[in-house]
């Protein structure tokens, strides 16, 4: 019997701790390939994130040689209103069907956003996330119509409130970071109380 998508991110939130620890390394990872400017660098940070990122890739084949998905079930509460929605786990890809799913529910995610951040001011995240530029709602309209899927998250303090709208296409886990343009990608949209700029 195949895992499941919980003890999925289980083994690897355990496997992740176990190469912080040095428990898990990856002998052969070097930080450049030149040996001259690896003698330099030290070598244990680099040995253990190739370990994981090993790890991760083969737990990624498991998930699409047995057919685990990806998606965990999320619930958003804001302003008094709720939202429960899919979404792809950070550590693991989305199955094509997954990715059906987020595309499913990505008109009911970016109506709930729009409707709790009435009033708030809208940034659009550039250069990467180092800095934001003032967008209207129109503008995060045309964006989501050219996107496959959303996904939402919020930072709330007693004097600050950050709803985040992900518009994103291809696999969530290269996405979130751009790292496969054009294959994946996705854009960041912050609400934030008026006068406050976003903070992540």
């Amino acid at each position: 019997m195949a895992y499941t998508t919980e003890e999925l991110i289980q083994i690897l939130a355990d496997e992740r701790q176990a190469c912080l620890k040095g428990e898990r390394l990856k002998i052969a990872a070097t930080a450049s390939g030149n040996p001259i400017i690896d003698r330099f660098i030290k070598s244990d940070g680099i040995q253990k994130f190739d370990a994981y990122q090993d790890f991760k890739a083969a737990v990624h084949c498991y998930q699409r040689e047995h057919r685990v998905s990806g998606i965990v079930w999320r619930r958003l509460t804001v302003k008094g209103s709720s939202i429960d929605y899919p979404e792809v786990d950070s550590q693991l890809i989305a199955l094509p069907e997954d990715l059906e799913t987020l595309k499913l529910v990505k008109a009911k995610i970016v109506s709930f956003w729009r409707k709790v951040t009435v009033g708030m001011d809208i940034y659009k995240s550039i250069n990467n996330g180092k800095d934001y530029r003032l967008v209207t709602p129109v503008t995060v309209d045309k964006i989501a119509q050219r996107m496959e899927w959303a996904n939402l998250c919020k930072w709330e303090k007693a004097d600050f409130l950050e709803i985040v709208l992900q518009l994103g296409w291809g696999q969530p886990e290269a996405a979130a970071y751009n790292r496969e343009l054009p294959i994946a990608g996705s854009e960041y949209i912050h609400a934030v109380n008026p006068g406050n700029r976003p903070i992540c």
